[in-house]
């Protein structure tokens, strides 16, 4: 390197134990498009004498080829790797880069200033003790920096350094640095930042980036390297109860059995005593090893694998905790969700929620506001977004091992993946339980469900046709019921049309009102099915996701899915109550199969096209299903 380091030559080891010993600061550069983050690692690496010859060479062609400051070298290229981000002067991707001084190790996320990108500076921001938010001197506070402003408060990020950039194209002006100084803490004032450094800069000069500059004698603060050098920041992790999310269960052979994760907070050592999360067993730990190497504690961060004294079952999912502060748990908790994909966060569809150590479906059941990034005031709202942050309940199909995010930034995390395309869709931050998850409980009754259906002679299960309006659902399920009465059996249907006139009056047919008409009346069918009966559900039911919801609410072999394959012409030709036509005039919005998709089932239970057999045919190929295997017997 170009850094000449005597203690590096002259004893490797003493070198090598100083640098294992410097303190770490991990920090993300953020705010709005070309406001010169990237600019500004180059500098920093280039000015602390971090960068190799070769790279030194190989950057200072690439200006030539790819720069933007004509024949001055073009700092950004240290950072911005990928073709793209080349070639148009941005950043896209998340790039860390690690570095070090005398003083203090860095690892750095550059993270995008582009809208859409911004699930891409949170991911940057999830790992960070500081951030350093960029402000372009000439065009001041913008949209993009109060959003990456109030995520970074979100996620944690206690400590905040705005960098106004650029102050050689003002005249390095005392006045434009004050007004955006004074601007930006009015509107962080309510974030809850421990600390607000605002330094001026010039990232292509170099003016206050690692030394003080000439050209701002009334600036009193610090340059920003010597600030990063010194700041402290770091959570007391160590000091916080300790976590361990288990990840595998190391089981070589009959005579070792250890629980390997890393840990997310405190410290563990032999003989503590710890509690298991969700069993409540207790034991006291035995061994602590980090990788093959035996060792008396471990801490944050670590990759351990613990061996306790008693024979616990443990798995995959469960949390080791502290005996005296385990983590609590719960299947409906508050939290901030940010949305970070194209297609928008409905309440009540299902997704999968991650945590550090367990996946498990979850909805949103409830978004109580959205956030305006610009004023921070609470939005009314029934979606997310991209982008978008918002706060709701959050409901899991089974209990979670939680801090809340203040407490632990680990425990208290999750991210939401759609089930369909297994995409990560948001990233949430849990606030608190809520209290009904603690005081509801199941309540046991003498009477089940197998009871109720031996009464009936007949196995409980849901009919659900799905089709288009005027593909012959309600026809064809109302033709079974009457069939299945004369038959002796026990039936209710819900229709979509008559149900819209009771429990679901209040809802519209928006996407949001479509997947909370499903999940209501799903619910409504599982307690039908529980009373023994057999449920005809008849809805257009567009969205897969929820007809899975549905499915996944009963047991195997309780749900039935009745694809009505009627083409959209044919159902148009029908048109009984006018509804298509009206929708082709634009007097009905979000018609399904107009202007609102409709999702095909992949794999129904039965598929019938009502333009090939007629109405009372395809009635009895339902009935002939459930007699064949074995529902109208019991």
């Amino acid at each position: 390197m170009a850094r000449d380091d005597a203690l590096a030559r002259e004893d490797i080891l003493a070198y090598l134990d100083a640098h294992e010993k410097k303190s770490l600061l991990r920090f993300i550069t953020c705010g709005s498009v070309d406001d010169g983050k990237s600019t500004l690692i180059g500098r920093l690496l280039y000015d602390s004498k971090l960068i190799y010859e070769d790279q030194l060479k190989a950057l200072e062609g690439d200006s030539r080829r790819f720069g933007t400051q004509g024949e001055k070298i073009d700092f950004a290229l240290l950072v911005d790797g990928l073709a793209a981000e080349r070639e148009q002067g941005i950043t896209i991707d998340v790039a860390y880069r690690f570095f070090s001084t005398e003083k203090r190790k860095f690892i750095v996320a550059d993270t995008p200033g582009h809208e859409q990108y911004t699930r891409n500076m949170a991911t940057g921001a999830s790992t960070a003790d500081l951030a350093v938010i960029l402000v372009d001197a000439r065009k001041g506070v913008l949209t993009q920096t109060r959003r990456h402003s109030y995520i970074v408060s979100l996620l944690g990020i206690r400590h905040v350094v705005v960098a106004v950039n650029k102050m050689d194209l003002v005249g390095y002006s005392r006045e434009t640095f004050d007004e955006i100084e004074a601007e930006y803490r009015a509107f962080a004032a309510p974030l809850g930042f421990e600390s607000i450094v605002c330094i001026p800069i010039s990232a292509l000069e170099g003016d206050n980036v690692t030394a003080k500059s000439a050209r701002t004698p009334w600036h009193k603060g610090p340059a920003l390297l010597p600030y990063l050098e010194t700041v402290e920041t770091a959570q007391n992790r160590a000091g916080a109860p300790f976590r361990l999310p288990v990840q595998w269960v190391n089981r070589p052979d009959q005579n070792f059995r250890g629980f390997a994760g890393t840990i997310a907070s405190g410290t563990v050592g032999v003989g503590d005593e710890v509690v298991v999360v969700p069993s409540g067993r207790r034991s006291t730990v035995a061994r602590v090893l980090v990788g093959d190497r035996e060792v008396a504690r471990a801490g944050p961060d670590e990759a351990v694998t613990v061996t306790l004294a008693d024979e616990i079952d443990i798995s995959r999912g469960d949390v080791i905790c502290a005996g005296r502060a385990p983590a609590e748990q719960t299947d409906q908790f508050a939290a901030h969700i940010l949305w970070m994909h194209d297609e928008a966060m409905i309440p009540g569809r299902q997704y999968l929620l991650k945590t550090a150590n367990r996946v498990t479906p979850a909805t949103v059941t409830e978004l109580k506001h959205k956030v305006n990034v610009n004023t921070l005031e609470h939005l009314s709202g029934k979606t997310l977004e991209l982008n978008e942050v918002g706060y709701g309940n959050v409901a899991t199909s089974h209990p979670i091992a939680f801090d809340s995010y203040r407490n632990n930034r680990t425990t208290g995390a999750f991210v939401l993946i759609d089930r369909r395309s297994n995409n990560t869709v948001g990233a949430g931050m849990i606030d608190f339980s809520l209290r009904r998850a603690q005081n509801v409980h199941w309540q046991d009754l003498d009477i089940h469900k197998a009871e109720r259906a031996r009464a009936k002679h007949q196995r409980p299960c849901i009919l659900w046709f799905t089709g288009l309006s005027g593909s012959g659902k309600s026809t064809v399920a109302n033709l079974v019921e009457k069939r299945l009465h004369d038959m002796g059996r026990h039936t209710y249907t819900l229709d979509g049309d008559n149900v819209r006139h009771g429990l679901n009056k209040d809802l519209g047919f928006t996407d949001a009102d479509r997947v909370e008409n499903i999940r209501r009346v799903a619910e409504t069918a599982k307690l039908m099915v529980d009373a023994g009966l057999i449920v005809l559900v008849s809805f257009i039911s567009p969205f897969a996701s929820e007809r899975r919801m549905a499915r996944e609410l009963v047991e195997d072999g309780e749900f039935l899915e009745v694809y009505v394959s009627t083409p959209l012409e044919v159902c148009e030709k029908r048109d009984i109550k006018g509804l298509y036509a009206k929708a082709r005039r634009g007097e009905i919005k979000n018609f399904t199969g107009i202007d609102s998709p409709y999702e095909p089932p992949e794999n129904p239970e039965l598929d019938l096209d009502t333009s090939k057999i007629a109405a009372h045919e395809a009635a009895e190929r339902v009935v002939e299903y459930l007699e064949r295997n074995g529902y109208l017997r019991g």
